[in-house]
């Protein structure tokens, strides 16, 4: 066991000391946790660990869960078995299969810190258990001819794709009001549709020089702050898809369902950390971008309109309509660019040319994706969305019942794979 873990210690404890101490290592590597104080001052103890100590840690941890050996309470620290904590066996086999799978990939960011090469598919099926899938550009293409005949203007494509979303930007001083409104009516929808638990709460805050475009810092007691980047301007017609993938039903919603029902609930304490280059992730990230399908339905530019239109925003609902359904398959071009980055070691200004001229995006914007696919910590996050995206897609198939399992029970991702 590692320096901070109590003698006594299950499966749960070991576990989650073993991410803070990975965690000490990796900046942004623990995305939350709102667990035991003394745990988390118990594993900053002292000097970060050398990564060949959690590497093997990670493997001893491996095979004591393997070995059904006790989950434990890293509060009451029972070290009775799972049957005598309360558990039905079918629950314990699932917080064993979880917590394996997010082990697995606590190990690979372990092996990567202690020097170990790991090929680029290989870290992300080790990470987040799915293969990725190398986009083929003749794909992307196929989607450049359907959005020529749907984007308006004259000229060439990319410039009218460019000129077109880039009209699209929200006022900066409109941009506090659409997101709460945005954000008011994704709540009450998401509160009808799968329940929200008393007290919970969202900060909306503006942030700059950062990777991503949103982010959810959830705080735990229910409560998220939601960072919007505006280093680019915010575009009306991605914003709504951002208020509920961070919000409402996305990473706020899942993060206060499992607090209450399985954290508070159940004393299920592996869910109050939530750590990067886990499953965990790709099914956060694949729910977060299903959410606002699932809250406003396949086509929900007209619900969106009736938000942005009366605060003088810009968004014809019936184009944004036609050109996003064109434009979905622009995403994999992400994919793409980290295949060339971290397989094909390419050159990473080559690459922003690239992602510039296949995802039609203006040079910035570009720029701005390669970023996020070289950040040590996200290089291989891309597969969250990518992959996780029409994974959850699929297993929901417009069953509101089983999106409500992906916000409150333990997944991973080849439970999402089964009919």
């Amino acid at each position: 066991m590692l320096p901070g873990t109590d003698p006594g210690a299950g499966t749960v404890e070991r576990y989650m000391v073993l991410g803070l101490a990975v965690g000490r290592h990796i900046p942004g590597f623990v995305d939350a946790y709102y667990g035991p104080e003394e745990l988390a001052l118990r594993a900053s103890a002292g000097s970060p660990l050398a990564p060949e100590a959690l590497v093997a840690e990670a493997r001893s941890l491996l095979a004591s869960i393997d070995a059904g050996e006790a989950l434990g309470d890293p509060v009451a620290r029972t070290g009775e078995s799972a049957e005598a904590e309360g558990l039905s066996a079918a629950d314990a086999a699932t917080r064993r299969r979880w917590l394996r799978a997010q082990v697995v990939g606590v190990l690979t960011s372990a092996r990567i810190l202690a020097g170990e090469a790991i090929g680029y598919a290989d870290e992300v099926e080790s990470c987040y258990g799915v293969r990725p899938r190398r986009p083929l550009e003749q794909d992307v293409l196929d989607a450049h001819r359907e959005l020529d005949e749907v984007v308006p203007g004259r000229g060439a494509l990319e410039e009218r794709y460019v000129a077109w979303r880039e009209s699209q930007a929200v006022p900066p001083e409109l941009l506090d009001r659409a997101i709460r409104s945005l954000a008011e009516d994704l709540r009450e929808r998401t509160s009808a549709m799968f329940g929200l638990p008393d007290g919970e709460r969202v900060e909306w805050v503006l942030a700059r020089d950062e990777p991503w475009s949103g982010f959810n810092y959830y705080l735990g007691d229910l409560a998220s702050r939601v960072a919007v980047n505006v280093d680019l301007p915010v575009l009306s017609t991605s914003l709504a898809h951002l208020v509920a993938h961070e919000a409402y039903p996305g990473h706020h919603t899942e993060h206060t369902r499992k607090e209450a029902g399985l954290v508070r609930s159940r004393h299920w304490w592996e869910e109050s950390l939530f750590l990067v280059g886990t499953p965990q992730c790709l099914v956060a990230e694949g729910l977060a971008d299903l959410g606002l399908e699932v809250a406003m339905g396949e086509r929900p530019e007209r619900a969106i309109a009736a938000h942005l239109v009366p605060l003088g925003v810009a968004y014809d609902a019936d184009t944004v309509a036609v050109v996003s359904a064109a434009a979905e398959r622009l995403s994999s071009v992400r994919a793409l660019a980290a295949f060339r980055l971290h397989e094909d070691h390419a050159d990473p200004e080559l690459v922003a040319d690239e992602v510039a001229r296949l995802a039609l995006l203006p040079a910035a914007r570009a720029r701005k994706t390669v970023d996020f696919l070289r950040d040590p910590t996200w290089r291989s996050y891309i597969s969250c969305y990518t992959e996780g995206l029409p994974l959850c897609r699929a297993y929901v198939g417009g069953r509101p019942e089983r999106f409500a399992r992906l916000v409150t029970e333990q997944c991973v991702p080849s439970d999402l794979a089964r009919p």
